[in-house]
This record gives structure tokens, sequence and C-alpha cells, in this order.
């Protein structure tokens, strides 16, 4: 039976770099930072009271094919390539306080039927949806006529 989502994949560009950002910038804990081989590193990251969902940060690369990796880098260049979505209880507060510790933005905070929302990036092009979330419903996405 599965119980929950365990780990999603954050394509990134440097694994300390990235590392760094989840845990110095963002405030995640590191769980494992493991070399497997000389092509294969695993570090994983997770907030600090959800260490059931944990962020593997990894390279495009083996044992992906060749071509597969080069396309997801070439997304993650563009700025393109959607990474996680996190909860925050005050989204215009922690946009301000990432935008001064120098995280980039796509989307300033705005209201939306199911709550706030901005969108930033992290040191690699993923995109981080920020979303501070209130009770909605089907009806609250229903277009005015």
């Amino acid at each position: 039976m599965i119980t929950n989502v365990h780990l999603v994949t954050v394509y990134v560009n440097d694994i300390d770099e990235s590392k760094a950002f989840y845990t110095d910038t963002l405030g995640f804990v590191l769980k494992n930072d493991i070399t497997l081989g000389p092509d294969f590193r695993w570090c994983t990251v997770h907030q600090r009271d959800h260490p059931e969902l944990e962020l593997a940060l990894m390279i495009p690369g083996p044992p992906m094919d060749p071509e597969s990796a080069e396309s997801i880098r070439r997304i993650m260049a563009k700025g393109m390539m959607h990474g996680v979505g996190v909860r925050t209880d005050d989204c215009r507060k922690t946009f301000d306080e990432l935008v001064a510790k120098g995280v980039e933005y796509i989307q300033e905070p705005s209201d939306r039927p199911y709550g706030v929302e901005a969108v930033l990036r992290d040191n690699s092009g993923n995109w981080l949806v920020l979303v501070e979330q209130k009770p909605y419903t089907a009806a609250d996405f229903a277009e005015e006529t």
C-alpha cells in the first residue's frame, strides 16, 4: 500500500551550490550526501518539520541517457524547469525575506482563488512556487460572466 510521497527529484547544476541554497537560504535540512561512484552522488534535503518528503538534488546524467540529460540541462538553462511548490503561512513576508537573500523571482505575490502565490527560482533555475493557501472550492475558479 502506498502511504505517501517520499522523494522528489530536483535537477540542479551543482550539488554543493544547491545543497547550500536549499539549506542556508531556504532552511531545509540535509538528510544524505553520499558519493556512490564516480558518476553518482545521492544528496537529499527535507523541510525541518517534514522529514518524510525528501528532495533529491541531482545533476542530469547517468543513469539517464545523454540525450535526455541534455534536454533537461537546456530547460534548466532557460529557467523554465518546474521545481517544487512550497507552502508558507505568509507568502508576502516569505517572498520579501527570500528576495532580500538574493533569490531571483519570476512573479511577485498575487492573490489567487486558492490563496496568495509567488514564483521564484532556485540557483539552478528551477521554479519555486510559494503558496499561502486559503480554503477554496471549484466555484472560486468560475469565470465571471
